[in-house]
């Protein structure tokens, strides 16, 4: 599929899916959470939910099965859980092929669901830390995904407006949150990057 990258400035990656196949390490840690709190774990909705912070989740988790876990104490061992995994994924092609061909060309950031510490740790893994000029994280805003606040925050940490910039996403959610920013939505859907504009 022919996107025209000509008319935005800065490219705004989400990172779990997105750049890094983290999702199944990220749902092996969960089984594995589900599994030590005793609560039930549903592969697929879970999946859906990508692109939240895990305390997050774990409200989203209270509410779908009307329990009243703790969502600190479940997050943390969620966390390290997943911190423990070995291969915790590899980068996705079809994206960080245009992170590398556009790099010293244009603005590059990333907006993620995932924790600062965690981020930048997969993000230096995958050697695509140095590459880019800004990193938002579920660390540095308050409103997380579907709410555009981290795509607005990576749009302002590297000088440019929403309009001149475009998201990378592989959620519904992401995508809400892209769109809610006023800005264009590339989506990783079977490997392939498939355009969802603003006004479509």
């Amino acid at each position: 599929m022919y996107i025209d990258f000509a008319k935005y400035q800065g490219l705004i990656f989400d990172m779990d899916g997105t750049l890094i196949d983290t999702m199944p390490a990220h749902l092996d840690a969960w089984e594995k959470t589900s599994f030590h709190f005793d609560f039930p774990f549903t592969r697929g909705w879970l999946n859906s939910l990508g692109g939240m912070p895990s305390y997050k989740i774990v409200a989203e988790i209270n509410r779908e099965f009307k329990l009243n876990l703790d969502a600190t104490e479940i997050s943390e061992y969620k966390m390290k859980t997943f911190a423990e995994i070995p291969d915790q994924g590899d980068t996705i092609p079809c994206t960080v092929e245009i992170l590398e061909q556009f790099y010293g060309k244009k603005k590059l950031a990333v907006g993620t669901g995932s924790q600062r510490d965690s981020a930048l740790r997969l993000l230096e893994k995958a050697d695509l830390l140095s590459k880019l000029d800004a990193v938002v994280s579920a660390s540095d805003v308050t409103q997380h995904k579907p709410s555009p606040d981290t795509f607005l925050q990576a749009a302002e940490k590297l000088g440019l407006t929403a309009k001149n910039c475009v998201v990378f996403e592989d959620t519904n959610l992401g995508k809400t949150a892209a769109h809610a920013a006023g800005m264009d939505c590339i989506m990783v859907e079977g490997g392939e990057l498939v355009f969802y504009p603003l006004n479509s």
